[in-house]
């Protein structure tokens, strides 16, 4: 793979004993934490590869907040799996959100833009249809005009 600048923000040796080590990271986004082993392996003159890994957070969505497949199986028996969801709205939280009129809505649905006059400083907005209902992420295009890149709801 070809090098690439990533930030070890925290790398704890949780176990070793002698041939093998378990550790935490936490990285930026993009570390390829089997590359990181590599190259520790290879700095330290003896080798290393990944023999298990397990991602515990991404962003700001924990391991706590997952869950097993069994659960899901029976929220859906139960016609809960709205119970298990995060809010719509702790997704994506460095963009402004927004809530579209249903006229806006409508536009946006089919792909087309809408102005957006509180949000002539932003670049990208998360557009609600609703208090959960994620519609699109919008890019501003000119002033307060904003075009609909990703669609959610059809």
């Amino acid at each position: 793979m070809k090098p690439k600048q990533v930030e070890v923000k925290e790398l704890e040796i949780c176990s070793w004993d002698g041939q093998c080590a378990q550790f935490k990271a936490w990285v930026s986004s993009g570390t390829y934490l089997r590359s990181l082993a590599h190259d520790l392996g290879r700095k330290l003159g003896a080798g290393a590869h990944l023999a298990e890994l397990q991602r515990t957070a991404v962003r700001e969505f924990t391991i706590d907040e997952a869950h097993s497949l069994e659960e899901l199986e029976q929220a859906a028996a139960a016609n809960s799996l709205d119970d298990l969801f995060l809010h719509p709205r702790l997704v994506l939280p460095e963009f402004p959100a927004v809530s579209a009129s249903p006229e806006s809505a409508a536009k946006i649905r089919h792909g087309g833009a809408v102005n957006l006059p509180e949000f002539s400083k932003a670049g990208t907005v998360r557009v609600f249809a609703s208090q959960r209902e994620l519609l699109a992420i919008a890019k501003r295009v000119a002033g307060t005009l904003f075009q609909p890149k990703v669609v959610l709801q059809g």
